[in-house]
């Protein structure tokens, strides 16, 4: 069974948290990349940034459903979800945009649970830790030449 070691790209590229979000697309083009690791000066996954973070910033902001309950408003989406997607909106930062509930994988996980995590939480790229620290990711086009039996390790 293949492993994340074996489709892993161990060059990873990445970003600091305090990158602007106006230089991100830029850099999205410039490396040909969707997504990329959020990686804090010490080492630490911080989150992931995709290009769908990016887009979202740009998006119509929808007002939510208020009900009227004698002299109060109480909107029926939560405050939180609200104030979160105002945030986005206004992010200058990557770590304002980030997705920072990040789902991992080691370097021994198989294929088939990779296919099977990527597919049910829509993920495009995981990052691969060993000890904390990530060693690589795997995106969509691994996991393709993985099912392909195109590994570049034994």
């Amino acid at each position: 069974m293949v492993k994340a070691s074996e489709i892993m790209k161990e060059k990873v590229i990445s970003v600091p948290p305090d990158m602007p979000v106006d230089e991100l697309g830029r850099f999205f083009i410039e490396h040909d990349i969707s997504g990329v690791p959020v990686i804090s000066s010490e080492g630490e996954l911080v989150g992931i940034v995709t290009e769908y973070d990016l887009i979202s910033q740009s998006k119509k902001f929808h007002l939510p459903s208020l009900l009227r309950l004698f002299d109060a408003i109480i909107p029926l989406e939560g405050a939180n979800a609200i104030e979160k997607e105002i945030k986005k909106m206004s992010a200058s930062q990557v770590s304002d945009i980030c997705t920072r509930d990040v789902i991992t994988i080691v370097e021994n996980t198989p294929i088939d649970e990779i296919a099977t995590i990527m597919s049910e939480k829509h993920i495009t790229l995981l990052p691969v830790l060993r000890e904390g620290r990530i060693t690589g990711v795997v995106g969509k086009r691994e996991v393709i030449r993985g099912v392909a039996g195109e590994t570049h390790k034994p």
